[in-house]
This record gives C-alpha cells, structure tokens and sequence, in this order.
C-alpha cells in the first residue's frame, strides 16, 4: 500500500510550475517513477502531493542539431533515447550508459531527468553526461535557468533544486569531431543491479601526437565526479602505458568510496584503477 498523497496531472509547463509554486515544500514530481514509487512504498518520503509530469507535452521533446547539440526533455524515457538514431550515432557513450540502467521494463518508464534528480551517487548516466558537459535546463515560476551537470549534484541523493524548481530538460553538445566515448560499469550480477563502479570516459585526437581525455566516476563519492587533474597527465606525447601509471595516482585521490553491500572501500578504488586502465587504452586505441 502506498502512503496517502493528493495526485495532480498538470497538462502544461505552466500549470506544472504553479502548483509548484503552491505545493513545492510538500510535493514530489514524477515522471516514470521508477525511484519515487520505490521510496513511497518503503516511507522513505512521505509527500502530501505527487504532480505527474508525464502529461506536459513539452517535456516529451527530444530534438538533435549538430550545432546545438542534443536536448532531452524531462518526460522522454530513457528507451526512447537510446532507439533515437542520432543519440545512438553521436553519443555513443550516452545510450552505453543508460543501457544499463535497470532493465527493458523500467527503462520504459525511467527517464534521464529522473535519473540525476534522484542523485544517487551511482547513477549510471551521470559519468556520461558529465564527460560530455551536459547543462541542466532548470525552471521555476519566477525564473529559468541553466546549471552545468558538474554543479548540479550537491550530495548524497540532493541537487541544487529548489522546492519550487524542476528540470525541464537536459542539453548535451555534440561530443568534438575526432572522439571515441564508452561507459564502463561494474556490477554484482549480469543483470539489473546498482554500480560498484562506474566509468564513463571521452577520448579526443587533438590533431598533435597528444589526446585529450575526459573521466567522471559513478559509485565512488556522495556524487558523481569528474577527474580534471589526472585529466591534464594525458595532454602529453608521452607513451599511454607512462601516462596511466602518472594518472592513476591521482585518480586515486579523486575518489572517497564506502563499504557497503556493493563492495568494500578497497576494493572499489581497485576497480576504479582496472575500469580507468581498461576504457582509457580501448578508447585511446579505437581513434
């Protein structure tokens, strides 16, 4: 049985945003609700009112130009995203990540905007997004705004949302000519589970005998991070075995994670070190 909650289905952007405005403090949106269902049904939150989204036709858009790159409203299921064409052929790196995200039946559902405002640390599109420097299109009554993803996450499952304020959608660039990208994840069993690890990576030829590397981390800190000092060891035309060994070091130290059921502290900044080794040479090698 879930808790007793008022249900609102706003039809627009607006409507959504004033009841908001009324409710916020006291509500939770929803879109798949593959998350809040979960939490309801365990009183982890306890909201006097659920505003479902999925009815608000502008944000079920999911548009791609070259130029201004990908957008992503906050209805579009992650299965959408992943079959659309030019997210699967210019962001590779994007569709390997959320494929992992549970399974055919909650993918159906889920939605990438959902994904990052649960805020769990392992969320798996958040390594992704993060290397491809999304921005997070956020609106309230008052105002709109634009927050890059790496802002986004302030913590263990919170968000710089204000309770007035919700996503409306996510802008991704398109990825430099010249990139490889790829997601890795570990996992307890084949099937649908949280991240031990997760590793998204982005490689780029420079055009020089240096690439440029990008890595975000999921499962390794209270929010998903991006590794920007060992980033800057790869800019060299030293050998790739010579660049890892001077990276990991500070890969490292770029992560804190925990022990629990997943795993033991140790043996996840292990596996960040084979993730990291493992993506960057396939990446590096597949340009």
């Amino acid at each position: 049985m879930l808790p007793k909650f008022d249900y609102f289905a706003p039809e627009t952007l607006q409507e959504t945003l004033e009841l908001l405005d009324k409710h916020g403090q006291d509500s939770k949106l929803m879109a798949g609700g593959t998350d809040l269902i979960v939490s309801l049904r365990a009183r982890e939150r306890l909201p006097k009112n659920v505003i479902d989204i999925k009815g608000v036709k502008e944000l079920h858009e999911l548009l791609y130009d070259e130029k201004r790159g990908l957008s992503v409203g906050a209805a579009v299921t992650l299965n959408r995203l992943i079959h659309h064409d030019a997210v699967s052929k210019n962001f590779p790196i994007l569709t390997e990540a959320v494929s992992t995200i549970g399974d055919f039946e909650i993918r159906n559902r889920a939605t990438l905007a959902g994904n990052i405002c649960n805020a769990s640390p392992a969320a798996d599109s958040a390594p992704a997004l993060l290397v491809l420097e999304a921005n997070v299109n956020v609106a309230s009554r008052e105002r709109k705004t634009t927050v890059p993803i790496g802002e986004f996450f302030t913590g263990v499952k919170k968000t710089v949302l204000a309770n007035s304020e919700m996503v409306t959608s996510i802008n991704v660039p398109t990825p430099p000519k010249g990139s490889v990208g790829g997601y890795l994840k570990a996992r307890r069993t084949v099937g649908e589970d949280l991240a031990v690890v997760g590793l998204g990576g982005l490689v780029t030829s420079t055009g020089k005998a240096s690439k440029s590397v990008r890595l975000a981390y999921a499962s390794v800190a209270p929010t998903p991070v991006r590794a920007f000092e060992a980033e800057k060891i790869f800019d060299s035309s030293k050998p790739l075995d010579e660049l890892l060994d001077q990276a990991m070091p500070i890969v490292r130290k770029t992560v804190s994670p925990i022990s629990d059921v997943r795993g033991g502290k140790e043996y996840r900044v292990n596996l960040v070190e084979v993730l990291t080794r493992r993506l960057v040479r396939r990446l590096w090698e597949g340009i």
